[in-house]
Formats: C-alpha cells, structure tokens, sequence
C-alpha cells in the first residue's frame, strides 16, 4: 500500500534526483509536475491523486494519477486531449477534476492559461519574416575581403586606363596604330562616337537657322505699273552719250589744272 507521507520524508530529507537546490528555494525537474516547486502539495512522487497539463506538437493533453492504478506503473496517467477553444479546455477541467483538490484544480488551470499564450506567440512569430542568422568562417571573410580589395584595384586601373587612351586619341597621338586594350578601347570610341554625334545635331540645328534667315532676306516683292512712277527723272534711264561726254570734260580740267 502507498503512503505519501512516508515517500515525503523520503525525498524530502533525503535524496531525491528531481530535486535542485538554489539559494531561494527548491525546484522540481520532474516533467509531471504542474508549479515547478519541490514542495508537499506539487509534487507528483508523493502524492497518490494527481493532475498536470503537458504540451506535445502544439496540443494540450491532461494527465491524471489515481491510487487504483498504483500497482500498474505502464497504466499509472490517465491521458486525456483538450480541444484547442481555450474556453471549452476549460470546461474539460472543470467535468474532469470536479471532486479534486481545488489547489490542484487551480494551477491546472493557471497551466493551461501559459500554455494557450504561448503557443500563440509561436504561431505568430513563425507568421512573421525573421532574418536569418548565418554564421561565416574567418578564412572565407579573409578571401572574400582580398577579393573586394583586387575588385577595387583592377577598376580603378581601367578607369586610368580608359582616361589616358580618350586624352591620347583626343591629341593624335597614335595615329592609325590600334593595338591597344580591345575593351577600353571601345568604351572610349563609343563615348567618342556619343559626343561628335551631339556636336552633329547641333551644327545640324545651326544650319537649318541660318538657311531660314536667308530665304527671309531673298524675298522679292513685284509691282505693278500704276506703282510705279515712270514720268519722274529719278526712273529714266541713263543716255550712254551723256555718260562719255561728262567723262570728257572731267579731263580736260584736269589737264588745264596741271598747266596752271
């Protein structure tokens, strides 16, 4: 026959392997027991009626003790599945440990409540996105720095190199020598190529201006006759006689100017 009082004693002032002792008080590892206290009331070795609520994959499962099934260790818990309605686990408490002790009744209950909340903080944390943490050797860190630092070097190199081959095509320096770097070189023909291009188009632009301005100016204008007043000297024509004899006369004063 079990008597709880004696196996008490037994774990209290002797050893026990669930037993861990700290400067505040006294734990239990015990998975069955419902507070975490090594204390008379909680735990489950010393107590022939017992209840607690466990956790497995996310479901909530009572399990009970009774002393009819003391000399059946495999058949010692009772298990019994909660739904997962925090509400209805509750009325399941209630039907099942209805004659209990109401300290038992109480930390079940104050059990099931942790439980229920943290299970919904997994479910939402697993819902939210969480970096990644991943852990790099110092030799792969090492390479992949020297390999950033000769990245860094090669493009400053081409960049040099592209502007000393752009200045030297620029002064005609090689002339018609083209065996230089394929790939600068082309860069630099294509940059070439971009600024004749624009320098093109705007000539082009300055042209097409100045053609207008003179087709503006080459504009001839017709009259008609009643325009035109033909009785006045200023619209007579030139006599040719006219002409040779002023020319004449311009002359003989200039030979009578030198006499003189």
């Amino acid at each position: 026959m079990q008597n709880d009082e004696i196996i008490w004693q037994v774990i209290n002032h002797h050893h026990c392997s669930f037993k861990a002792k700290t400067q505040v008080q006294n734990f239990c590892r015990n998975e069955y027991n419902v507070t975490g206290l090594c204390n008379r009331s909680s735990c489950p070795l010393a107590n022939s009626r017992y209840a607690t609520i466990k956790e497995e994959n996310g479901k909530c499962y009572l399990y009970m003790k009774t002393v009819e099934r003391a000399h059946t260790p495999k058949n010692l818990w009772q298990k019994i599945k909660l739904k997962k309605n925090y509400a209805q686990a509750l009325e399941q408490l209630d039907s099942h440990l209805q004659y209990w002790p109401k300290f038992l009744v109480h930390k079940n209950k104050q059990r099931l409540t942790k439980i229920t909340q943290y299970l919904i903080r997994m479910r939402k944390l697993q819902l939210k996105a969480r970096p990644e943490l991943v852990t790099m050797p110092a030799r792969t860190e090492k390479r992949e720095k020297r390999r950033m630092e000769k990245a860094e070097v090669a493009a400053r190199l081409d960049r040099a190199i592209e502007g000393e081959l752009l200045k030297r095509l620029q002064a005609g320096t090689y002339g018609d020598i083209y065996n230089f770097p394929l790939k600068q070189y082309e860069k630099v023909l294509d940059t070439q190529e971009v600024e004749e291009e624009e320098e093109a188009e705007d000539a082009d632009a300055y042209v097409e201006g100045d053609e207008d301005e003179d087709e503006e100016d080459e504009e001839i204008e017709y009259l008609d006759d009643d325009q035109v007043d033909l009785g006045s000297d200023e619209n007579e024509p030139y006599d040719l006689e006219d002409i040779a004899e002023s020319e004449d006369e311009g002359e003989e004063d200039d030979e009578d100017d030198e006499e003189g």
